[in-house]
């Protein structure tokens, strides 16, 4: 669940195919240099929709597809042409990171997956020490599963437990039970030197003392990294047709005061708003989201965004996995594609980067955004003016105020 989030898109959208010339001319943003550059890959499948989730996934319902229920051969052949029209745009640049996310990438065979990161080798640079992230659902676990992912250039696994518990695993629709789930994480511990375990709080019927027992079991298994997300009612989906009865808002304040104090006394620190992390195991490609670094998104329905030495862009691919490959196979899968307005670069940036618990650098945000400081002079001064961030001449941290009121601090940032 780390990974950003695939948002709506009508699908009557023609397809957008631009050369590299489009966006290399002149424009209004000057940037010093490029940042970062990650590769997000978006395998859409699962066995269930959860009624929490807006991402865009779909059943495998196994139409004219493997044993999985999945069309996994033609499903790579679509992303890696997808991935062969984008080279124009990134080329050259070095990728440091990769995130194959869903749906549940886990459904794929380890075969699948070891020819996807061939097949991405084979087309970009990669840095040597490239951080490759799979994410996997306990109930598509078997025994030596995470392994063979290992062998196939996994560097890191995000296991998504969300509970230990069977009551709330049930009432969140997923498809494993606490046994699965206890399973899972040991193989992943066993498999993995680096891995992260997805646990959601505030859930429906969840008291205090079943949140702790959640995290308790967690961090006996020395995870090094921990993702921890309030369950939230996303529009779209089934739980906003038919809400649960979750926590008040006092009674999940409390759960994550709990969590920071129990994370804390296991030696993680938290380094962003839903993550928690040992010493040298934060997730370098979230990370890069969060400092607006960049990322090319191949898949149904990704998202990137791209900088050029004058303009910062966002594109979307074809939402629907079908006409996606349809369309990606012919070259075309980009569904939209629009520069960012100079104007939405502040709030762009801040939505990220105050996420981070060391803030950020004044000459990152210059470099990144290739905009002035003046651009957010007001919204730091109003900030600071309500103790939501703490500033010198060279840096900007959220407040442990900020920090609990992130929104509110982001939306100081918003054009006018």
């Amino acid at each position: 669940m780390a990974h950003i989030p695939i948002t709506p898109q009508a699908e009557a959208e023609p397809a957008v195919v631009r050369d590299i010339q489009h966006y290399m001319r002149p424009g209004l943003l000057q940037l010093p240099s490029l940042p970062p550059l990650s590769l997000y890959v978006h395998l859409p499948w699962c066995l269930k929709k959860c009624p929490y989730c807006d991402f865009n996934s779909h059943e495998a319902l196994g139409d004219g597809a493997g044993d999985n229920g999945v069309p996994e051969q033609r499903y790579i052949d679509a992303l890696m042409a997808d991935l062969e029209a984008a080279l124009p745009l990134v080329w050259g640049r070095t990728v440091h990171s990769i995130f194959i996310g869903g749906g549940t990438p886990s459904l794929f065979s380890p075969a699948a997956i070891d020819r996807l990161i061939g097949d991405i080798r084979a087309r970009l640079r990669l840095e040597s020490d490239c951080e490759i992230t799979l994410e996997a659902n306990p109930g598509t676990f078997e025994k030596d599963r995470f392994r063979a992912f290992r062998a196939a250039g996994v560097t890191r696994l995000s296991v998504g437990v969300q509970s230990f518990n069977d009551q709330h695993l049930k009432a969140l629709g997923r498809v494993h039970d606490r046994a699965q789930a206890m399973a899972a994480v040991e193989e992943a511990a066993a498999s993995f030197d680096t891995f992260n375990l997805d646990i959601m709080y505030a859930l429906p019927g969840q008291t205090q003392q079943e949140l702790e027992q959640d995290l308790r079991t967690a961090l006996a298994f020395k995870p090094p990294h921990i993702s921890i997300y309030h369950l939230t009612i996303e529009p779209n989906t089934y739980f906003a047709k038919f809400p649960p009865a979750i926590p008040e808002d006092d009674q999940a304040y409390a759960m994550l005061d709990r969590i920071t104090e129990l994370t804390g006394q296991a030696g993680m620190a938290r380094y962003e708003i839903s993550a928690y992390a040992q010493p040298g195991h934060q997730c370098f490609h979230n990370t890069n989201y969060w400092q607006f670094g960049d990322y090319l998104g191949i898949g149904a329905g990704a998202h990137s965004k791209l900088s050029f030495a004058h303009r910062v862009v966002r594109q979307v691919r074809f939402r629907d996995p079908a006409r996606y490959m349809d369309n990606a196979l012919a070259g075309r899968a980009v569904a939209q594609d629009d520069e960012v307005r100079r104007a939405d670069l502040p709030f762009e940036y801040m939505l990220n980067a105050l996420r981070l618990r060391d803030g950020f650098a004044l000459q990152d945000f210059m470099a990144r955004t290739g905009l002035p400081l003046t651009a957010i002079a007001k919204g730091l001064k109003e900030a600071e003016s309500k103790g939501l961030i703490e500033r010198d001449l060279a840096h900007v941290r959220p407040t442990e105020r900020g920090f609990d009121f992130l929104s509110d601090l982001q939306e100081l940032f918003l054009a006018d």
